[in-house]
């Protein structure tokens, strides 16, 4: 049986993987913000002595892992956010919980997106010099965009608008997205994060000084520009700025 031109067999191998890899976050999570290593043998001596299964972390991850398999079918896209969705779940975890997000972890999607860039662009010899471009270029405006944000901002209201993990996170993602969804990313971010932020004063959950980081929302934008077409993402962005008049 097959979903997608993709056999059902390669479905369950892929959420199992999520499965077990959804986990493996958990431990990561534990270990980054202590910038203690990930692979070691505590994990046995420790983690798993007192093991307890991260059921949600474990299904999320098995979720998208299904998703990306569907939307990209067995290629170099699907193994390259393969890679990338475990990174951005625990920077979304970390950020969220200690209002951080570890330079290890952004490091680590950097190299990794460096790392595919380079495959991708020697995979396919007559793309491949556009295909380094844009990575190379995603990078400068993703980084560019929010560094320029965060030093703006800190010189009107004359402290840090923006941490500097969350533009080493930007920097690094425009290695795999490429410098238009890193701007599209931008904007979802920004338009969840203002939307978010004033339900959350509405409802006095936090007080209208108090940080709330910006971590979760890159994360988020990244999965909705990963799992929607461009079109259509494109089409609802022109809407939302247009109040609806746009028409495609």
């Amino acid at each position: 049986m097959y979903i997608n031109d993709t056999h059902i067999l390669i479905y369950l191998i892929v959420g199992i993987i999520g499965l077990i890899i959804g986990q493996l976050i958990d431990w990561c999570n534990k270990r980054m913000p202590e910038y203690e290593k990930v692979f070691s043998k505590e994990i046995f001596t420790k983690y798993f002595k007192h093991f307890k299964p991260n059921y949600l972390l474990m299904v999320i991850t098995a979720i998208m892992y299904v998703a990306v398999l569907y939307t990209f079918g067995v290629s170099i896209e699907l193994f390259k956010y393969l890679v990338l969705i475990p990174m951005l779940l625990s920077a979304f975890c970390i950020d969220l919980k200690l209002q951080i997000i570890p330079n290890r972890l952004n490091l680590s999607i950097f190299e990794a997106g460096l790392a595919f860039t380079f495959i991708t662009a020697i995979a396919d010899t007559t793309t491949g010099l556009t295909t380094l471009t844009n990575s190379l270029l995603g990078m400068l405006a993703g980084g560019g965009i929010f560094l320029l944000i965060t030093l703006i901002g800190g010189l009107i209201a004359g402290k840090e608008a923006m941490g500097f993990g969350d533009v080493k996170l930007m920097g690094a993602l425009g290695l795999f997205l490429g410098w238009i969804n890193i701007i599209i990313v931008s904007v979802i971010a920004f338009l969840l994060a203002a939307i978010i932020s004033i339900g959350i004063l509405i409802f006095r959950k936090k007080k209208v000084n108090e940080y709330i980081p910006f971590g979760p929302f890159i994360v988020a934008s990244c999965f909705i520009v990963i799992f929607t077409p461009f079109d259509l993402l494109l089409t609802i962005i022109f809407k939302i700025f247009t109040l609806g008049m746009y028409q495609g």
